[in-house]
């Protein structure tokens, strides 16, 4: 019997096929990733390749919508493949996910830009994200399942938490291709064809996977299920439309995977982001910053989920998201203070204000670029947020808008005026010279930054993304019964990630930029990771003991 081999096996180390299995799965966890966070790290390139023709700002969130869509499938992609995991198994199932999420990863770097296609052009784009999202709604579940089936009890943490650590992996592997390819060619190469390169390089890392995945046998669980025919006809249905388990899902979902979404992307995607496009940090350096981060953080993934086969997995999936709810603030400051102190300067020397009358402020969100932002606040606002000028909002009774930098004033104008072009020029030039005054840095300077104090602190929040994540496959993988456990899991996993972890950086990034604060994103991710450990510390079960062959 399966379970009582994985009993007796608990005491021994890893076996040859057990290291098969989870290189062989983790593999394709870490190609999958590879893809998502090199169109991540490229994002501000994509902005100006497919998205061309609208304003700075609505650009780069329109690519990271863009960027988004693949999460926004996984869910459909989990129940399509989900259900075919639980009817014909495990290990053909995320064969076929990962062959198609090859070709869609391969098939970017080959796709015409909005100069050469137009609308095409990113239509073609998004549906290869989508398509790639809808095969990475099946990987994940997939490769989770069959690596907790083949661990030993007491081991299930330590086993599943490397699919875990190699997500990790991929990010990394993405920041190292993407420098390697720019390191090899001037920026304007790089911008205009070399973005292509490490698209095209992941055949090679899609070839290896298959090769090996082709060599791998079929879960013992699965096997043991279908030889005394217990297996489930209609896995969907019984997952889904049957009370006893869709709690289960609901909570998994609500206490579990949307708060450890949102941390691990906080801290591995979002913090690129902010350095870059918030604080101004050259992307290069704001790429070595985060890899140097990954390196300190990326180990305890693995650590996390050995420890929870000690001490459980709902305490350190609670403890991340605790964490994370109450010094997200205080640490995104602090990497503000080291990573651009003359900004940080100039703000609370002389901070910016937007006065203007309410009414003719439009919210600074644009993903389809319809609006052209041309009232006297718009023009203002987008100003500030283009330059990655922090500011504040006062309502003011006056039709024209004003910018207070400290104590000097630039007066907007109206975009559709007749002699807007004119007044355009002496707005620009004016603004920025009051800023310039007042400190505020077009970009961070590199001498100033310190850069051991922000790999120390990137570090923490990928620590902070090993605690919720490093245990969680095995836990997902606990509270489902193996007829419908492919099904079961994927779905929350992939609502959680997919949905409140692959929205976290657009919608962050569109609240900085219609509320001016370089800060008021992280209140989506704080609020979420709060709510999560209040539902998962009142209602969330402990499962390391379980017996995963169990058929409640």
């Amino acid at each position: 019997m399966a379970e009582d081999i994985a009993v007796g096996a608990k005491a021994r180390g890893m076996t040859a096929e057990e290291r098969k299995v989870i290189f062989a799965s983790s593999l394709g966890t870490m190609f999958e990733w590879y893809d998502f966070f090199v169109y991540g790290a490229l994002a501000a390139i994509f902005s100006k390749q497919f998205f061309a023709g609208v304003n700075e700002t609505a650009a780069f969130i329109f690519a990271l919508m863009a960027f988004a869509a693949g999460f926004a499938v996984r869910p459909f992609g989990a129940l399509v493949f989900g259900r075919l995991g639980d009817l014909v198994g495990r290990k053909y199932t995320f064969l076929v996910t990962i062959l198609i999420m090859g070709f869609a990863t391969f098939m970017v770097g080959l796709l015409p830009t909005y100069a050469t296609a137009g609308i095409l052009a990113p239509i073609a784009l998004v549906a290869l994200r989508m398509l790639q999202g809808l095969a990475v709604g099946g990987e994940y579940g997939g490769a989770a399942t069959y690596v907790a089936e083949h661990a030993p009890r007491g081991k299930r943490g330590a086993f599943t938490s490397w699919i875990q650590m190699v997500a990790t992996a991929g990010l990394f592997l993405s920041l190292v291709v993407v420098m390697g390819c720019r390191s090899f060619m001037t920026p304007e190469a790089f911008n205009d064809w070399g973005w292509r390169l490490p698209f095209l390089l992941s055949a090679v890392l899609l070839g290896v996977s298959v090769w090996i995945r082709l060599r791998l046998d079929e879960s013992p669980a699965f096997k043991k299920m279908q030889a005394e025919g217990r297996g489930s006809k209609s896995p969907l249905r019984d997952s889904f439309t049957r009370w006893a388990n869709l709690k289960i899902v609901l909570l998994a979902l609500l206490g579990l995977t949307m708060g450890e979404a949102v941390v691990w992307y906080t801290g591995q995607f979002y913090v690129l982001i902010f350095l870059s496009q918030v604080l101004k940090v050259d992307p290069q350096t704001a790429t070595l910053l985060v890899a140097g981060g990954l390196a300190i953080g990326t180990p305890f993934f693995v650590i996390f989920g050995a420890l929870s086969d000690k001490v459980g997995r709902k305490p350190l999936i609670m403890a991340g998201c605790l964490l994370a709810a109450l010094t997200y603030m205080p640490i995104f400051q602090a990497i503000t203070h080291y990573a651009n102190p003359a900004l940080e300067r100039a703000q609370a020397a002389s901070p910016v204000t937007v006065t203007a009358d309410p009414a003719t402020c439009s919210l600074q969100f644009n993903p389809v670029g319809t609006s052209a932002f041309t009232s006297p606040c718009d023009v203002a606002k987008s100003a500030l947020v283009k330059r990655g000028v922090p500011y504040a909002n006062e309502a003011a009774s006056e039709a024209e808008a004003q910018i207070h930098v400290g104590g000097v004033i630039v007066p907007s104008y109206d975009a559709k005026a007749p002699d807007a072009k004119e007044k355009a020029e002496a707005f620009d030039a004016a603004l920025t010279s009051a800023l310039a005054s007042a400190g505020y840095p077009a970009k961070a300077k590199d001498a100033e930054i310190n850069k051991a104090m922000v790999v120390l602190l990137v570090g923490l929040l990928v620590i902070y993304a090993a605690l919720t994540y490093g245990p969680i496959a095995a836990m997902l993988v606990e509270l489902f019964p193996t007829r419908i456990r492919y099904s079961s899991l994927s779905l929350p996993y992939h609502i959680g990630n997919g949905w409140f972890g692959g929205f976290m950086p657009p919608v962050a990034f569109a609240v900085i930029a219609a509320t001016g604060s370089m800060y008021d994103g992280l209140w989506y991710p704080i609020i979420i990771a709060a709510a999560c450990f209040v539902i998962g510390m009142l209602f969330l079960p402990e499962t390391k003991d379980r017996d995963i062959h169990h058929e409640a």
